[in-house]
């Protein structure tokens, strides 16, 4: 277990913006987000690794861990090291449940990123389109973890082949829903460049003519879609089970395996995913697996050593999974090689061998911007809102959206407190105080004293023999048991 990290280290890199990562993540209920957020805790030595997904760490109010789900939205700062850089990631975990849609919109629109988590299983959920729209209209990026990758091998027993198959159409899902926000925003500003063209604004609405088309076209050719879809070749896809504790990247099989083929990284990184094929008689990567009836690359090099770990660990041959750990060069403990439960072996071969912190926070410090990258539209939009135009407040006021995008720590900057979640309540639906009968002073805001408190016991218990004593009577109407004696009720007093 990793020791903990001290305070004084994560303050230092509050000064640092550019490591700074400002973070949340984002799924329908139950697909895996506060295990997630364990494992990301458990790498900074916060908690133990074996009580990633059990002790709920972030889940820290009583009813949360009563009821078994994220209520409202917490938040952690971590440190993660790449090489020899040094990135502060404040982490901030949301609901899932549609009940608590107002705590993920606080999330994200404090945030500059966000993970977006989707079970390998159930696929694209309701809240799932909820949660990208919201990251989208905030401005906020994101990347995606395909999380329970473990349940396609346990439960619904797939192959290799089917599993990667069925990943293609989750990813598809994915890239459809944010393919249709985009074409909306396209769409919707398309027209409203339309209606300042009829206003006067830009042009004539017969020199305009066709042009809306020919500007929606333009709209999708700005776009840059590296940035718009979730591809694993890009790097912004994690696969994962964060139940198991492990999680990976295309880019960490590429790295394994050019050595032993021979073949460079970045080749390796384009073509891991997708319908390429090896060739071994030629020696090269080849496309048209599926046309050829081959096994894609994907699944030969990476989905079938996936299968054969959880095959081995399951059916408990020992001899197998020292060959396997052997292969990987990992020290597996000899408590966790003795253990009868599956779970304890998997998540020690597995979690050695791809550690699920490693692989998410590294693509978020790859993918994800830093406070200095905050577009200065979305900083008038946090300044201001959208039913007022930042220009129309005073000079002093505009200042600060030089001050936001700066984010410096210096003495002379001003302190900028964003407040992302406010009620807005009638005064007539407030509690209104009433008068006591005994004094002006209103009931809820004095003090009881001890002559009203004997007075109310007393009143109580003259209640309780009245219900015993009409309850008797009906039992002696009835032919039921003869009544107890009622002694008479004494008040002492205090």
């Amino acid at each position: 277990m990793r020791r903990a990290v001290p305070p004084s280290q994560l303050c230092a890199l509050q000064h640092k913006p550019e490591r700074v990562r400002n973070i949340c993540i984002l799924a329908h209920v139950d697909h895996g987000k506060t295990t997630l957020a364990d494992s990301l805790v458990a790498s900074n030595g916060v908690i133990s690794s074996r009580l990633a997904g059990k002790l709920r760490y972030m889940d820290s109010r009583e009813d949360e861990q009563h009821r078994g789900i994220t209520m409202k939205s917490s938040a952690i700062a971590l440190l993660f090291e790449k090489g020899t850089e040094e990135y502060l990631v404040n982490l901030v975990d949301s609901p899932g449940h549609v009940d608590f849609s107002s705590e993920v919109s606080t999330a994200v629109r404090a945030c500059d990123g966000a993970i977006v988590l989707v079970d390998a299983v159930e696929g694209v959920c309701p809240q799932t389109h909820v949660v990208l729209r919201q990251a989208w209209r905030e401005g906020v990026k994101p990347v995606l973890v395909i999380n329970k990758i473990d349940r396609l091998i346990t439960e619904l027993q797939m192959t290799s082949t089917e599993a990667h198959l069925h990943l293609q159409q989750v990813l598809e899902q994915v890239n459809a829903v944010t393919g249709e926000l985009f074409a909306t925003e396209v769409m919707e500003t398309a027209e409203r460049e339309a209606e300042e063209a009829e206003a006067g604004k830009t042009q004539s609405t017969e020199d305009n003519g066709g042009q809306v088309y020919e500007d929606w076209d333009l709209g999708f050719d700005r776009k840059d879609e590296e940035s718009l879809y979730f591809s694993p070749d890009q790097g912004n896809v994690v696969f994962a089970s964060a139940v198991d504790g492990w999680g990976f990247r295309i880019s960490d099989f590429a790295d394994l395996y050019a050595a032993k083929l021979g073949i460079k990284a970045p080749i390796l990184r384009r073509t891991l995913w997708g319908d390429y094929y090896l060739n071994m008689k030629a020696k090269r990567i080849m496309k048209g697996a599926q046309a050829k009836g081959k096994k894609p690359l994907f699944v030969q090099f990476v989905l079938d050593n996936m299968w054969a770990v959880y095959d081995a660990v399951t059916k408990g041959n020992k001899e197998k999974i020292s060959k396997i750990t052997a292969a990987m060069n990992l020290t597996i403990a000899a408590r966790d090689l003795r253990s009868t439960d599956p779970k304890v072996q998997l998540q020690a071969v597995c979690g050695q061998w791809l550690p699920l912190a490693r692989s998410v926070l590294g693509m978020v410090a790859e993918h994800l911007p830093c406070p200095l990258d905050m577009t200065p539209e979305r900083a008038e939009r946090l300044l201001c809102g959208s039913q007022r135009a930042l220009v129309s407040y005073p000079q002093r006021t505009q200042a600060l959206k030089t001050d936001l995008l700066a984010c410096s720590s210096s003495a002379d900057a001003p302190v900028i407190a964003f407040v992302s979640k406010m009620f807005s309540v009638r005064k007539s639906d407030l509690t209104q105080t009433k008068s006591s009968a005994v004094s002006s002073v209103p009931v809820h805001a004095r003090a009881v004293t001890t002559e009203e408190i004997a007075a109310r016991r007393q009143q109580a218990r003259l209640m309780s023999q009245q219900r015993s004593a009409a309850a008797a009577a009906a039992d002696t109407e009835t032919g039921g048991p003869a009544p107890a004696a009622i002694a008479p009720a004494t008040v002492s007093e205090p």
